[in-house]
């Protein structure tokens, strides 16, 4: 056996052997990374909503009065205790909506579920708490406090806005990735590395924003696995079938 021949099994076997070893890694979405992914993109629109809503409730004040008073409510467990009513939300709000396998299976489920979970009551409870707590460690004023508090509606409507944008965004999100799969598979048939070398590129970029589904995940995996044959294939579209039927467990 030539050594050009052993050289291209051998690359062959570590191509079918990396493969393998992504079966048990590739399990498809779970019900933590959905949870990690809600929380901390939901965590982010409230802290958002909550610098707006100082900014408007406050206009006499410098931005660094505004840092101020923000740093004095984090210090008083402000994003411990939105970390808390949003991962309480959306436990509450897969009861009451009925996902019993505690997975989302599309946006409109999530989006339901942090609705009816009472974020933002939760939100409203975390800020009287918060300014009460540092109100009486003096780390602001009792009139800014009051001011805070008047207008924390200001701030509730905020939240409730941004929640609502966010899963327009991720419906958005999804959209795209469905049209840069679609120009992949395109490619894909005409044998043009290059070209769904970029739209493969797209994809991985928007997965990082997109909240992991079941059936999202399933069908960037698929492109993933195809992707990566063909890439460490050297390029060569000519797959054998034993290559293809690993592909299509990684995937089930």
């Amino acid at each position: 056996m030539s050594n050009l021949l052993k050289e291209e099994i051998n690359n062959q076997n570590e191509v079918n052997q990396n493969l393998e070893e992504q079966v048990n890694q590739n399990e498809l979405v779970t019900e933590k990374e959905q949870t990690h992914f809600l929380d901390s993109t939901l965590g982010k629109v409230v802290n958002t909503a909550i610098d707006l809503g100082l900014r408007w409730i406050l206009p006499d004040f410098v931005e660094n009065q505004i840092i101020d008073v923000k740093d004095s409510l984090l210090r008083g467990g402000l994003k411990e205790g939105i970390d808390k009513a949003i991962d309480s939300a959306v436990e509450l709000g897969k009861s009451v909506t009925g996902i019993f396998t505690g997975k989302f299976e599309n946006v409109s489920q999530a989006q339901n579920a942090v609705k009816n979970g009472g974020i933002i009551d939760g939100i409203s409870d975390v800020l009287d708490s918060t300014l009460s707590f540092t109100t009486k460690q003096g780390w602001i004023p009792s009139n800014i406090a009051s001011l805070i508090s008047q207008g924390k509606n200001v701030i509730l409507d905020n939240v409730s806005n941004n929640i609502e944008n966010e899963f327009v965004t991720q419906l958005d999100h999804i959209e795209k990735l469905g049209k840069y799969e679609n120009n992949w598979r395109s490619y894909f048939q005409e044998q043009d590395f290059e070209g769904m070398e970029r739209e493969y590129q797209k994809i991985k970029e928007r997965l990082k924003e997109t909240l992991p589904l079941e059936t999202t995940l399933r069908q960037a995996r698929e492109i993933e696995n195809l992707h990566l044959l063909i890439k460490n294939n050297g390029h060569n579209f000519n797959l054998t079938q034993e290559q293809l039927e690993l592909a299509g467990i990684l995937v089930n």
